[in-house]
């Protein structure tokens, strides 16, 4: 299994990948839709902010932030946990393992080709964006862009490599899945997914300057409207946390393929 083999194959993977998106679109659509949290939230602090701002954060802010993390979130969630975790218990692990190319290539390529389905159900929040209030509060200028171009590619790896780990983690734990509820209920509280950090106790606000969760979806969506002042710092340390959780991933993948390996599977 070289980088070159898996380089050589990654376009016939992401036309297979693509395919499989199309394939089972309805359901792609369907998990998309399961993730409209943020309209929810929405819908209640623009109600709270209709007479004065609330913490320097007017209707628009709102508006701009939670549509921000409505594009993020779909443009960098995966299900690679799930994936891995029933291809280990089901044992069809090991015809992976016989394919000339490293495993997480493939996983990748799935994953990869997911994103331009995706990048279609979000257009229609762009277009949004740019016709409310919203459109007074995102950056429009070139590098702060670019910069938010970034923070979500460094975003979309940073989840997949942190759900690789977690789905790695089947190779020693029966209920591996139930860590995807411990992970889901840490992003929901330190992401901000559902309250933005601004708002968020001061104590809160420093545990998830030092923990992941703020690099999958709040930074990008501060630097979309304007609320990183230190967007080179956030891009700094959500790409360590990349490669700490890509090599976390690794890691935890060899360790577990010597245990697969070894009962036969």
């Amino acid at each position: 299994m070289t980088l070159r083999a898996s380089v050589r194959a990654m376009p016939t993977m992401l036309r297979v990948g693509m395919a499989e998106t199309i394939a089972y679109r309805a359901e792609m659509i369907v998990w998309i839709l399961t993730t409209t949290m943020p309209l929810v939230m929405l819908a209640l602090w623009t109600s709270v902010a209709r007479e004065a701002p609330f913490r320097a954060y007017a209707q628009a802010d709102f508006v701009a932030y939670y549509l921000a993390a409505l594009i993020v979130r779909n443009l960098t969630s995966n299900w690679v946990a799930w994936q891995i975790g029933e291809e280990i218990r089901m044992g069809t692990l090991s015809m992976r393992l016989l394919r000339p190319v490293h495993p997480f290539a493939g996983y990748l390529a799935t994953h990869l080709a997911a994103i331009p389905m995706r990048a279609l159900v979000v257009l229609p929040v762009v277009a949004i964006m740019f016709v409310t209030s919203a459109r007074d509060v995102i950056v429009t200028d070139a590098p702060r862009l670019a910069l938010f171009g970034v923070s979500v590619a460094g975003a979309w790896l940073l989840v997949f490599a942190t759900f690789v780990a977690i789905g790695a983690l089947a190779f020693f734990l029966e209920k591996s899945m139930s860590l995807v509820e411990v992970y889901f209920g840490l992003f929901m509280l330190l992401s901000g997914y559902m309250i933005p950090l601004d708002l968020m106790p001061g104590w809160i606000r420093d545990v998830a300057t030092w923990l992941p969760f703020r690099y999958m979806l709040g930074g990008p969506v501060e630097i979309l409207i304007g609320r990183a002042p230190d967007a080179g710092a956030v891009l700094a340390a959500q790409w360590a946390w990349v490669a700490g959780m890509g090599l976390a991933a690794a890691l935890i993948w060899r360790a577990g393929i010597r245990r697969f390996e070894a009962y036969g599977a």
